[in-house]
This record gives C-alpha cells, sequence and structure tokens, in this order.
C-alpha cells in the first residue's frame, strides 16, 4: 500500500474506550468546523524530551543555529493526568532525541499505566539497551531515523550513527515479537531523501521487509544550510519519480506499507503555502524548555507551560486561539507557518518546503 501524505488520523494499533473515542469524534468535528474554542481534548499529546543528541547528521538544523541543552521535566506529566483517560496517544518526539532523557523508561510507565497509546521517534542507538522497556511497557509504536540501506551511506550521513548495531537491535525486537505472538510495538523506518541517497529507497525497503518492520516513511531533505542545498531533491524529479515508482513496485510485491511524500508540482495543495493544518486541534506539543509551540517545526512560541494552572486554561488560552484562527489564513498566518516545511503539511509545490537557508526556524531555547 502507497500512501502519499498522513493527515488527520493517528495512527490505529487497538480499539480506543468509549470515552477517547467520543472525545476524539468531538475533536474532529471542532477542527473540520474551525473551531477557536474547543469543547474537545486534543487527541495526542507531544513532548520533546530534549534537544539533546547523541549524533551529529549532516543535515541537522542544529548545524545552523543555537542549542542550549534543554530536558522536559518529569513533573510537567502530572498536568496532563486528568486528561490521560480522553486522549489517545503520547508521542515523545522533537529536536533531540528522546531515548537519551535519564526518566524515559520512567515516561513509558506512566503512559502504560494510563492505558495511552506510545509512540516515540529514534535514531535506534540506544534500542539495546531498551529493548526490555519497549515490551515490559507495551510500547505500541516506535520509528526508527535510517538514511541508508548499507552501513557506509547511513553512517556518513548520520554520524555517530552505527548501522549493523541498529539493524541487530531491531531484529531482536522482531523475534521477540514473533517468539511472544504479539501484535506491538509496530515500527517504521523514516528516510530523509537526499541526493546522495535516494536511490537507496527500493533497498531500504527491501531492508524494512527483510527485518520485519511494517513500514517505510520518506521525507525529504530540508536544507538549512547554503553547504546542504545542493543535497536537495527540489532540482531533480524527474528522478525522483522514477525511483519512487520503483520503491512503490517493490514494496506491493513485499507487503510493506510506503509513505511517500508528493512530488514537486503534483502536490494537491495547488498554490497553498501549505496544505490545511491540523495541528493547533488536534496535538498539543510541548517543547523541551517547557514552552508551548503549536508544532515541533515552528521557531514561535506560545506561552510557558507555567503561565496557566491547568491544562483547560492553556489549551483555549487565547495564545491557541490566535493560532487556530490564524494558521490557514494565508493573510493572517505566522511567518515560520507561511514557509512551512513540516513532512505532513508542507505544500512539495513549494521551493521554500525543500529550502530554509537564512530563514529561523528553530526555537531560541531557554533552560
Amino acid at each position: 500500500m502507497i500512501i502519499r501524505a498522513k493527515r488527520e488520523d493517528l495512527i490505529k494499533t487497538k480499539e480506543l474506550t468509549p470515552r477517547r473515542q467520543q472525545n476524539s469524534d468531538l475533536n474532529l468535528q471542532e477542527l473540520r468546523a474551525c473551531k477557536t474554542l474547543l469543547d474537545s481534548k486534543p487527541r495526542r499529546l507531544v513532548f520533546e524530551l530534549t534537544n539533546a543528541c547523541n549524533l551529529n547528521c549532516v543535515m541537522c538544523g542544529r548545524n545552523s543555529a543555537e542549542f542550549k541543552p534543554t530536558m522536559f521535566k518529569l513533573e510537567w506529566f502530572e498536568l496532563f493526568r486528568d486528561i490521560f483517560p480522553d486522549i489517545e496517544e503520547i508521542t515523545l518526539m522533537g529536536w533531540g532525541e528522546p531515548t537519551m532523557h535519564p526518566q524515559f523508561e520512567k515516561m513509558l510507565e506512566i503512559m502504560d499505566e494510563a492505558g495511552l497509546r506510545k509512540y516515540f521517534c529514534t535514531n535506534g542507538m540506544l534500542l539495546d539497551k531498551l529493548t526490555p522497556a519497549i515490551f515490559k511497557h507495551k510500547v505500541d509504536v516506535f520509528a526508527i531515523s535510517l538514511d541508508g540501506a548499507d552501513q557506509q551511506t547511513n553512517d556518513r550521513i548520520r554520524r555517530g550513527a552505527d548501522f549493523n548495531k541498529i539493524t541487530s537491535s531491531l531484529r531482536n525486537i522482531v523475534k521477540i515479537k514473533k517468539e511472544q505472538n504479539l501484535s506491538y510495538p509496530y515500527m517504521n523506518f523514516v528516510f530523509t531523501a537526499m541526493k546522495s541517497n535516494f536511490r537507496q529507497i527500493p533497498d531500504l525497503v527491501r531492508l524494512t521487509a527483510d527485518i520485519g518492520l511494517e513500514e517505510l516513511k520518506v521525507v525529504y531533505l530540508t536544507a538549512f544550510s547554503e553547504d546542504m542545498r545542493q543535497e536537495s531533491l527540489y532540482y531533480c524529479m524527474d528522478e525522483v519519480r522514477e525511483v519512487f515508482d520503483e520503491a512503490a513496485r517493490l514494496a506491493e510485491q513485499l507487503g510493506v506499507l510506503l509513505k511517500l511524500p508528493h512530488l514537486s508540482g503534483e502536490d494537491p495543495a495547488g498554490d497553498k503555502v501549505h496544505k490545511d493544518c491540523f495541528t493547533p486541534w488536534r496535538d498539543f506539543f510541548l517543547g523541551s524548555d517547557g514552552y508551548v509551540r503549536s508544532c515541533m517545526s515552528t521557531p514561535d512560541k506560545l506561552f510557558h507551560i507555567s503561565k496557566y494552572a491547568t491544562f483547560e486554561e492553556m489549551w483555549n488560552s487565547p495564545e491557541y486561539q490566535d493560532i487556530r484562527a490564524r494558521i490557514n489564513d494565508p493573510e493572517k498566518m505566522p511567518a515560520p507557518c507561511s514557509r512551512c516545511y513540516q513532512s505532513s503539511n508542507a505544500n512539495w509545490n513549494q521551493k521554500f518546503s525543500f529550502i530554509q537557508i537564512g530563514n529561523v526556524f528553530a526555537p531560541d531555547w531557554e533552560k
């Protein structure tokens, strides 16, 4: 199966409780009605556990901006406990590597006790140590960043990574999953496509199937620095089409779910600056410095979590109502949104979705 863009719905790994289903249905209704004051809770909390990382990938924005080290406080979890029965999922994802957080396993435990869907994104370097916790706390989904179908390519791009260690850890997790006849965790690769590696996408489809992962998601490189401009695929869409077509044929044969971005010039968003955005309704994003942002791909901060005493005050704050009112209005949306590069919402007909050189793309981190 081939999917071109993830939209409103979150991944389903199990049936929702009636209360969660009711909230999700209401949230979708309010999103589609463009309400700014919501009766529903978000369907997902997204927590950026740290902006630090144990790798130094060649294309990472941290090489083009100052990243003061920040760490999510476990006590912030307590501010959301009252809405745990309503929401579907907590995703641990942001600018840094979440598994580096010293209380990462404790967070998985809290989420599991609440019966929440647990989702995290990782570079895979600590999966060997985390394997017992993944099964103990019933992690539903996790994504692994891999930018090459072989060690030489991946480890050159993802400096500090170890392709063989990562794939070995994944094979072990798949083995345990099969031995115990478990439906979790659902696992997928996320591949950042650029000139020097995109021809390996068909080989990565093969690797995905060989290891036993369910899905491969391809995203375009975002060039944050001049030295990465030449790696952008914006300039070679005819070649990209050929590779995507080959990968799609293989994925169908091997039973791999393949998620591909739209080709530039064929995005149904037309001439909009971005696809209609749903994140200020569906998600609540909390950065590792304690500042709420509308999504992880904007530098704009709405407010610090300490500003409001309850989640309800935060969720329907003047700041949140304002961003809901403006996010899809080309005349009023914040400047970073007008040049969106977020993988699901960007309009790939626009050059700025690929090239962010000279733009402010990351927040001013505060400890």
